[in-house]
């Protein structure tokens, strides 16, 4: 039964190869050349997992990686189930990412590497930038690390134990108290 289940939710999954390239391991005897591979694995519902993988063929390495990508995954929480909570930075060596959330219909505004991190995590709208690097390595692991940062506000609710009620304030009762507020100091 277990077993099953596992089987479909690993069905589920979608897979974004985003690099291969070629390395090579000099010898005594001249270059053995490999490949290495970079894939990102999520389910579209808010996990996402990132994996590297090395061998001697290309689709040996695809394997390695996706393996590793589905043992790494992890949930990060999305508002709506289409974008990040708040806007957020992440680093990883010379990665630099700046996310920020976007309203209904913006779509993914992001390059490379961190579009397929986005569309495997299914968020549909956010704006994206990535500074001083183009390494994909990096960049997905600087992506990793912003939406490490990403708390929703059941979150923190629960970490200053108090209701998500306080913690978030509505538009329409604000815009009201501050009209009111206004209105007594007169």
């Amino acid at each position: 039964m277990a077993k099953a289940v596992a089987e479909k939710q690993e069905q589920e999954l979608i897979e974004r190869l985003v690099g291969v390239n070629r390395v090579a391991k000099v010898v005594k005897g001249g270059r053995r050349f490999g490949f290495a591979a970079l894939i990102v694995v999520g389910d579209g519902r808010g996990r996402v997992g990132f994996g590297t993988g090395k061998a001697k063929e290309v689709p040996d390495a695809i394997r390695k990686a996706t393996d590793q990508a589905k043992r790494a995954m992890q949930r990060f929480p999305l508002r709506e189930g289409r974008t990040i909570h708040h806007d957020v930075e992440g680093r990883f060596g010379a990665g630099h990412v700046i996310m920020r959330t976007a309203p209904s219909g913006t779509g993914i505004i992001a390059g490379g590497p961190m579009r397929a991190v986005f569309e495997v995590l299914g968020v549909q709208d956010i704006v994206a930038k990535s500074l001083r690097t183009s390494n994909p390595y990096n960049m997905i692991r600087a992506t990793m690390d912003a939406l490490e940062n990403v708390q929703s506000p059941r979150q923190i609710a629960a970490r200053r134990s108090k209701k998500v009620s306080e913690i978030v304030v509505n538009r329409d009762t604000k815009q009201s108290g501050d009209v009111t507020a206004e209105s007594d100091s007169e």
